[in-house]
């Protein structure tokens, strides 16, 4: 009896002692997150996410693409997500002023990828507590989305 409470004590003793040297470590790292997710940029990359998407251009606003991104929104989001208020997901009035084209199109796109592996992504599941479904948009409906965001925005 003495001994296994002995090998307790021990064993409590290195957890303790071995969990504070990796805390300093850890508070860093979180810092670095943290700091990158209050600016909006992924570690890393720029704020571009993980994906497929390197690069976009924007240019004026388009209308027709707008709109048939507003379709395909509510097909497949509203489900989870609404423009003025939380629900599954976050609210998306501003996620053009928030984020980049780049970001939201992976995020669209990518969704598994992007929750591993981004830090934005990761604090946006730890809020919400819900994965974003993968509804394999593809990369011109991605796109047309973000018009129809940008259109949102625009108002």
């Amino acid at each position: 009896m003495i001994k296994t409470m002995a090998l307790f004590a021990i064993s409590l003793f290195m957890l303790v002692a071995c969990g504070e040297a990796g805390d300093a470590q850890l508070e860093k790292n979180a810092s670095n997150e943290t700091e990158a997710v209050a600016s909006g940029e992924s570690v890393g990359n720029d704020g571009l996410g993980v994906g497929p998407i390197k690069s976009v251009t924007i240019g004026a606003l388009d209308a027709a693409m707008a709109k048939e991104g507003e379709d395909i929104f509510a097909k497949n989001c509203t489900a989870c997500h609404k423009i003025d208020a939380k629900f599954v997901g976050p609210a998306l009035a501003g996620v053009t002023e928030r984020r980049k084209p780049e970001w939201i199109m992976n995020m669209i796109m990518n969704p598994e990828q992007m929750v591993k592996e981004d830090p934005v992504a990761k604090e946006l599941l730890a809020e919400f507590l819900a994965p974003m479904a993968n509804q394999n948009i593809t990369e011109d409906q991605a796109r047309k989305i973000v018009e129809y965001f940008r259109q949102v925005d625009s108002k």
